[in-house]
């Protein structure tokens, strides 16, 4: 009796529900492979909050996971949910969980607001180290909302585990995750793309939803217009608080169920239409997965490196085909179309069988038309006969180009730089400053300027010189090699340091008295420079007192007297220097003065 009153009471209060939102349900993840999945999990209620006024939600439940010693879990999802705003702080196995990705579905009667949540977390590492055994999340506390919740009879809590695993014994399976978080008021319909089936057998769906309960027989699942069911879940009545995975009946406000759909799914589908109906109990779907035989391909491209030579219209393309994430070979003959900016440059095809997972590189020569501007995009398609459409029916259709946007390499232009002269420092070395050069050269600032002492560093951009306002050339000429940059390409061109004889600089006054200063005739700018140079000294009576040449030491003021030597008198004396160099025809003379 007071069942049939909460009952009505339920069905009078449906009937002024006026408002909800959610998150749709939608494609997660696709795996493709030897693969299968399970779910494992509980409830927090202690029973069905349907049956009993009292409160029923705790904080912690436990569950256990037992996979096959031959299966290998690949992935791992964690689904908590519960009444109320969001608990997004729990426990699993005493370790701390903040979720990934979190949801929330609100609906409102007579003007109340009635607030649901999930959460999610991927807990692969944490489930693959710790392995089959008992798990026991805790600290998901609803408290806070439960009385206000129950008065519509849907405060609870739960979790479950998710599992995609491994097994090298399985077929060539597609699986796919959907979620989302939708309340199901009297029909929700759900559309699960990216399928393609090539074999129905063993084909199964299972889902994940909140909050259903046992009493109401009010409700269906169905799929591609099928209604489902199993020896747990009637067909009116398969959001009932049961787990296909472990046959319990005990799972209160919450389902973990698994159906056989293959007779109810077709050989070449590539969609499917689940719809659900609940007339009286409130419903809410989380998580929707699907395992469907496929063994397709999935040819991919990726263009590895784009070689080009400066100026030059041919360019050499890199690119590997691959066939991942599949369950079927690619076959040979598969067509591969190259196009540049939209137009169809070369029709490739596969040579050979590419296995699962497998890839093959290769390289093509393209010599792009001169109606083909310098900047272009390459793409490469698989599967594609030149005109957007294919002949191999793959695992995803939309995932066979790509493209990489190019710009044809053209030597940056320059400036003719003039030769530089310094003086002659001896030996031909000479001091340059071309540090203005760097401007100079460029036709285009945003060109990059170096100078290198060979064409080999040159052309390959090493040992650049780096002090370019008193660089010291030790012989010259010395050539001079300028590398000028753009993005793409680089120009050389080279100028000449050559060194003159400058005008040499005479020091005339003499004090011969060993004191380390002035004690020599000295002539800046002579030795090693003029070298075949004469230079005279006349004393003041036009006698000829000392000759001298690059062979001799500077004059020290003494003169020459049969066998010995005596100093010169103090005075002024007279000197004539012959340079006996094209650019100095004429002896430069002058004085010089000697004391002691």
């Amino acid at each position: 009796m007071i069942l049939k009153r909460k009952l009505l009471c339920f069905i009078a209060l449906f009937l002024n529900f006026y408002g909800m939102s959610g998150q749709d349900i939608t494609l997660y993840q696709q795996f493709n492979g030897p693969f299968d999945f399970t779910f494992f999990g509980n409830t927090m209620n202690s029973v069905e909050n349907n049956s009993t006024l009292s409160l029923v939600t705790g904080t912690s439940s436990s569950a256990s996971l037992n996979l096959g010693p031959n299966d290998s879990i690949e992935k791992a999802y964690l689904y908590w949910a519960g009444s109320g705003d969001g608990d997004f702080n729990v426990t699993l196995n005493s370790t701390a969980m903040t979720p990934d990705r979190t949801f929330g579905y609100a609906r409102v009667f007579d003007g109340v607001t009635f607030t649901y949540f999930s959460a999610f977390k991927d807990v692969t590492a944490f489930i693959q180290n710790t392995g089959n055994g008992n798990y026991t999340l805790s600290d998901l506390d609803i408290t806070a909302f439960e009385d206000l919740h129950a008065t519509r009879r849907t405060n609870f809590a739960g979790w479950a585990i998710l599992i995609i695993y491994r097994n090298t014994a399985l077929p060539q399976n597609q699986i796919n995750v959907y979620d989302g978080l939708e309340g199901v008021p009297d029909q929700l319909d759900i559309t699960l793309s990216n399928l393609y089936v090539v074999d129905n057998a063993n084909s199964k769906v299972g889902f994940l939803a909140w909050e259903g309960d046992s009493g109401l027989a009010t409700e269906e699942f169905r799929i591609n217009g099928d209604l489902l069911n199993n020896s747990l879940n009637p067909p009116t009545n398969v959001f009932n608080g049961t787990n296909s995975f472990n046959n319990s009946t005990t799972l209160y406000n919450m389902d973990l169920d698994v159906y056989n759909i293959q007779n109810n799914i077709a050989i070449g589908d590539t969609s499917a239409e689940i719809t659900l109906t609940s007339f009286q109990d409130f419903v809410m779907i989380n998580t929707v997965v699907t395992k469907l035989n496929s063994q397709l391909p999935d040819g991919t491209v990726t263009i590895d490196s784009v070689n080009k030579q400066c100026d030059s219209r041919t360019v050499n393309v890199n690119y590997t085909v691959s066939n991942l994430n599949c369950t079927g070979p690619l076959p040979v003959g598969t067509p591969i179309a190259i196009y540049v900016n939209g137009q169809l440059m070369l029709l490739l095809e596969t040579e050979v069988v590419i296995p699962v997972n497998g890839s093959i590189s290769s390289q093509i020569s393209l010599t792009l038309p001169d109606t083909i501007p310098s900047n272009f995009e390459i793409r490469i398609v698989v599967d594609d006969k030149g005109d957007g459409t294919g002949i191999v029916t793959e695992m995803i259709e939309n995932n066979n180009a790509f493209a990489v946007n190019e710009v044809l390499g053209v030597s940056p232009t320059f400036n003719i730089l003039e030769n530089l002269v310094s003086c002659n420092e001896g030996l031909t070395q000479g001091t340059f400053d071309f540090s203005a050069y760097e401007d100079a050269v460029k036709t285009d600032f945003a060109n990059t300027v170096y100078f290198y002492e060979t064409a080999e560093d040159a052309a390959i951009g090493l040992n650049p010189i780096l002090n370019t306002t008193s660089y010291v050339a030790v012989t010259t000429p010395k050539e001079i090699f300028v590398r000028i940059d753009n993005e793409n390409c680089y120009a050389v061109t080279s100028f000449l340091l050559t060194t003159r004889n400058c005008p040499p600089t005479v020091y005339n006054f003499v004090s011969a008295n060993n004191d380390s200063l002035n004690d020599t005739f000295y002539i800046a700018g002579l030795r090693d420079i003029f070298v075949n140079f004469k230079l005279e000294v006349y004393n003041r009576w036009g006698k000829l007192v000392w000759t001298g040449d690059q062979n001799t030491e500077n004059w020290d003021g003494y003169i020459k007297e049969g066998l010995g030597s005596k100093n010169a008198p103090d005075g002024t004396y007279f000197y004539v220097l012959f340079l006996n160099d094209p650019d100095y025809p004429e002896p430069l003379t002058g004085y010089l003065y000697i004391i002691h």
